[in-house]
């Protein structure tokens, strides 16, 4: 029915599926609602909408996230990820373009919208949310960490005797490095993954330590004498390294080196609700600049300039906040280059405040 609204799920609090929801059904058809759905969005919204004669398949108008189609003996299934279809007999039918609909049913599958030419895809799809097997815009998300690995490599002239990652996405960054400098990979830390999130979730910081600390377990033997190099993802909030770190100096290491994957976080996403916290404070760039400024009314720019004097100032702040022996941080050219795709179709917001569209 025209303007029904789902309230009633959610016992009058507003969610975003609610809200969803309600934008599609103000429309006389599901392909309207939807399209007008994607237009009053700021975010991203990709869809996937049951009905009694089959499923629509929506991707987000600037394609920040994906959606893909897999096929088994004349079955479809509509994932965003497409890691889950080789075991279940699935092959990859077709990626969904930005702003694409598609409607499936037991006949197969027809487009219903043409997918847009504005493509925003997220970065951090390869830098840390996606499964390493998985692939957006038919690029693999190993094959993107491992070059993004090698990149670091390449710009570094460190001293160290091994190799590692911060499980479980600064892994293949890791393998990268290692592989392009012949150094060793080791694992120093292993992942106890049952009962535990990533410990960036939480909006709690005290739960965010527990987890932090819990869920990776050193092993000395690898430590101890050691001067080690780490390949992270990302530092969001830092939660996670410096409790880990103090591990490592702990346990006998005698140097630990940072290398994370892209650029420094400073730019809280506002579309996919990644960095989302309390306080933009809770950013590790963010805070030690309003350390360093005090005040958080300024032009960010030159912090996010690679490079520059305040760049550089607020790297080794970060890095005594965290204690590392040196800290380096991805560049964004070089991050661009190993994902393979141009900037422009490239959402780098949250490093330099720039979405195209």
């Amino acid at each position: 029915k025209k303007k029904m609204h789902f309230s009633e799920t959610s016992g009058g609090k507003t969610n975003p599926t609610e809200l969803v929801a309600m934008l599609v059904c103000s429309e006389n058809t599901f392909e309207a609602g939807i399209e007008r759905a994607q237009e009053l969005i700021k975010g991203s919204c990709s869809i996937l909408l049951l009905t009694s004669k089959g499923l629509y398949a929506a991707r987000d108008k600037l394609g920040r996230t994906p959606l893909v189609i897999g096929k088994k003996n004349g079955a479809f299934a509509v994932a965003s990820e497409n890691c889950s279809f080789p075991n279940l007999g699935y092959i990859t039918e077709t990626f969904l373009g930005p702003g694409e609909i598609v409607f499936i049913n037991a006949d197969g599958y027809v487009q219903k919208k043409c997918p847009g030419d504005k493509l925003q895809v997220c970065s951090f799809l390869w830098v840390y949310y996606g499964y390493p097997a998985s692939e957006y815009e038919e690029i693999n998300v190993e094959y993107v960490r491992n070059r993004c690995g090698s990149a670091l490599a390449k710009n570094d002239n460190v001293a160290i005797d091994c190799v590692a990652g911060i499980p479980d996405s600064g892994i293949g960054h890791a393998i990268g490095y290692a592989n392009e400098k012949k150094v060793p990979f080791i694992r120093p830390f292993v992942k106890y993954t049952p009962t535990w999130p990533r410990s960036f979730m939480p909006q709690n910081q005290k739960t965010r330590d527990l987890v932090a600390r819990m869920k990776l377990i050193p092993v000395r033997k690898l430590i101890e004498g050691k001067k080690i190099l780490f390949c992270e993802d990302s530092i969001v909030r830092g939660t996670q390294l410096k409790e880990n770190i103090q591990v490592l100096f702990d346990y006998g290491a005698i140097e630990a080196h940072m290398r994370p994957a892209c650029p420094t976080l400073i730019y809280p996403c506002e579309f996919l609700n990644f960095s989302a916290s309390r306080s933009t404070l809770d950013l590790a760039g963010r805070k030690v600049i309003r350390e360093l400024e005090g005040r958080e009314d300024i032009n960010l720019e030159e912090y996010a300039s690679a490079g520059s004097e305040k760049n550089l100032l607020m790297i080794d702040r970060i890095r005594q906040h965290l204690k590392l022996t040196t800290l380096s941080y991805q560049k964004l050219d070089d991050l661009v280059e190993a994902i393979g795709l141009p900037k422009e179709k490239l959402c780098t917001h949250c490093w330099d405040e720039k979405s195209y569209f």
